[in-house]
């Protein structure tokens, strides 16, 4: 349906195709820029904007019916396209089909405001439903919880569906009633000389219902500010600083209009032993030099209880091991990076068993230092 910012928003540039793209061409760029810019992946300050400007783009675009709406609104907003859906009224020109395709939005009004305004000034206009604004909130999480997914409540003040009339606006046992003026169409049609045109109805501000007896706890706007308690299922993995979208949890809408969603930043506090690589999670394991140079089992942690871990003969520090489906659960490991550890003093008997070895064993093999520098 055909909206007042239209007028404004150029969709075929968000989507980077001309004006005479394909439906394969808008659907191509569409699916490159959503992975771009979804906020799941893209931690960018302006990405949520980015990506809901790129969806309604497309949502336009990609219906034939909506482009080709879109497209005549743009051809009359240049002065190419003459007049388009209107027709003659008496002799007229005849505006209530453009207002009604624009859903009693006043879109067109816009478009028309300096031509048909009185002593100066547009007609007063509001929506006959808005969507509710987006809210924004935060969450920290444990590290485990993070990794794992988990379901844990919120607790915030903000604009809620008013409880004591449902959202309606009507005081208890009483309910909207439609408007007398404009019979619930929330158009009135007025007559200018050789022309007739659609304003919404002064009466309803263009909703098509009245409110005789306002609700007393919200007044009659359906919504309420209060202690809100909101459930978000957290899924597995997710990182520092991503959000979850919780949609139709945000504001009320006005008039009848959808709520808008809510937004929830996550923070994921730092673990003494763990880190996160991707869906994996990763640690790093102290180990002997005896454990290193003979092989050993070493008993390691993960977040879901201890395993043994064989760490094979002749291991490196820096090496690293995996244990499978010790990370994000059905996506990652654990990672386990070996560093041997070199005492800073030994006792006496483990000095002259180490001097031991060192006669015994092989010294380290420099010869490619050696080779290369000619020392």
């Amino acid at each position: 349906m055909a909206s007042q910012e239209w007028l404004e928003k150029d969709f075929y540039a968000v989507l980077g195709v001309p004006q005479d793209a394909s439906k394969k061409d808008i659907e191509r760029a569409y699916r490159k820029l959503a992975r771009e810019w979804h906020p799941d992946h893209n931690p960018a300050d302006e990405a949520e904007e980015r990506f809901k400007g790129i969806s309604e783009a497309y949502s336009v675009l990609h219906e034939d019916k909506s482009r080709a709406e879109y497209d005549q609104i743009q051809l009359m907003k240049s002065g190419r396209g003459g007049f388009g859906g209107a027709h003659a009224a008496g002799g007229g020109i005849n505006f209530e089909d453009l207002f009604a395709n624009s859903g009693g939005s006043g879109g067109f009004s816009d478009l028309f405001g300096d031509l048909f305004s009185r002593g100066g000034g547009g007609a007063h206009r509001r929506s006959a439903a808005q969507r509710g604004n987006d809210l924004r909130t935060h969450l920290t999480l444990d590290f485990a919880d993070a990794v794992k997914g988990t379901t844990t409540d919120i607790r915030m003040r903000a604009p809620g569906e008013c409880e004591t009339c449902h959202g309606s606006g009507a005081k208890p046992g009483t309910a909207p009633t439609t408007c007398p003026r404009c019979n619930g169409r929330g158009l009135v049609t007025e007559n200018q000389g050789a022309f007739s045109f659609a304003q919404p109805c002064p009466e309803c501000e263009g909703t098509g219902s009245v409110v005789a007896d306002p609700c007393p706890d919200c007044g009659g706007t359906g919504a309420t500010t209060r202690d809100r308690v909101i459930t978000v299922r957290v899924p597995s993995g997710i990182g520092d600083g991503q959000s979850i979208r919780l949609a139709g949890r945000g504001s009320p809408g006005e008039r009848g209009g959808p709520a808008g969603d809510l937004l929830v930043r996550v923070t994921v506090r730092a673990h003494p032993l763990f880190a996160r690589d991707g869906d994996n999670v990763t640690l790093r394991l102290p180990v002997s030099f005896p454990e290193a140079a003979m092989g050993a089992k070493v008993k390691v942690p993960t977040l879901d209880g201890p395993v043994t871990l064989k760490v094979p003969e002749g291991t490196p520090t820096g090496r690293v091991l995996r244990v499978k489906g010790r990370g994000v659960p059905g996506k990652g490991d654990l990672l386990v990076t070996v560093d041997v550890e070199v005492p800073a003093s030994l006792p006496a008997e483990a000095k002259e068993a180490l001097e031991r070895y060192a006669a015994a064993a092989p010294g380290a093999d420099r010869s490619k230092l050696e080779q290369l520098t000619g020392q």
